[in-house]
């Protein structure tokens, strides 16, 4: 009878533990395992000791000659104010204002990245086009938890997304964050009262966000533009005038 060499007994008895079926304890702990993750990503903020950051609140208005962008300061970690002032609408350059909502740093990045593009384009959108298509075909850039809106003195009003959209919105209102649904029903609710300039408008909607909002808080940053004409011709048509 031919002996069983001791080195094809070990490969049989490693292939046998590498074949067992996982154990109820070890899929109890992948599925936890799993849930964190997921639980960190839910919202898609990132966060320290699976706590999640809470996003912001970023409105844009945009009404006759004049293109409003506010935001709040609060940053959140669970239950946590951890800075009530933080700056999240920032001047990229002269005449072009953008305001971010998400992690601080993955949205300092895409900034510094946004400054690159306005350099190689000086038209904003096509800046923004730009940006957008690196956001989403980058494999470091598709990791980074942002969303931006972007202004600038020609009229433009955008946002851009991690998934590589560039959305204009019809009547000149976008808001984002946490709170940006509230924000923008309320600025969309006082467009067409009379007297409210587009400044106005943004303070009182923010005011609506932030008492509806418990990550939205009323230390406010902002920045107005005057629209001026194009360089190259005419005046681009105003989303919020249907005549234009």
């Amino acid at each position: 009878r031919r002996e069983t060499p001791p080195e094809t007994m070990l490969t049989a008895r490693c292939l046998g533990r590498a074949l067992t079926r996982p154990q109820p304890a070890q899929l109890r702990q992948a599925a936890a395992l799993y849930s964190r993750r997921a639980g960190r990503q839910q919202d898609g903020l990132g966060g320290w000791y699976n706590e999640r950051l809470r996003a912001t609140t970023i409105l844009s208005v945009k009404k006759d000659d004049k293109l409003f962008i506010i935001g709040d300061g609060q940053v959140s970690l669970g239950s946590q104010v951890i800075k009530p002032n933080a700056k999240k609408v920032r001047k990229v350059k002269e005449g072009v204002v953008c305001g971010f909502a998400g992690a601080t740093a993955d949205a300092m990045t895409l900034f510094e990245r946004l400054e690159m593009k306005l350099s190689e384009h000086p038209e904003t959108l096509r800046a923004c086009v730009e940006m957008a298509k690196a956001w989403r075909m980058d494999k470091y850039l598709r990791r980074l938890e942002a969303v931006m809106i972007v202004v600038d003195e020609y009229g433009t009003n955008v946002q851009l997304t991690g998934t590589g959209d560039v959305l204009e919105s019809v009547d000149g209102v976008i808001g984002i964050g946490s709170g940006g649904a509230f924000a923008t029903a309320a600025a969309r609710a006082l467009l067409d009262v009379p007297g409210m300039d587009a400044e106005s408008i943004g303070r009182k909607a923010m005011l609506v966000a932030s008492d509806l909002c418990v990550y939205t808080n009323k230390e406010f940053i902002q920045e107005m533009l005057i629209i001026k004409p194009p360089p190259g011709g005419a005046a681009a048509p105003d989303a919020t005038n249907p005549k234009a």
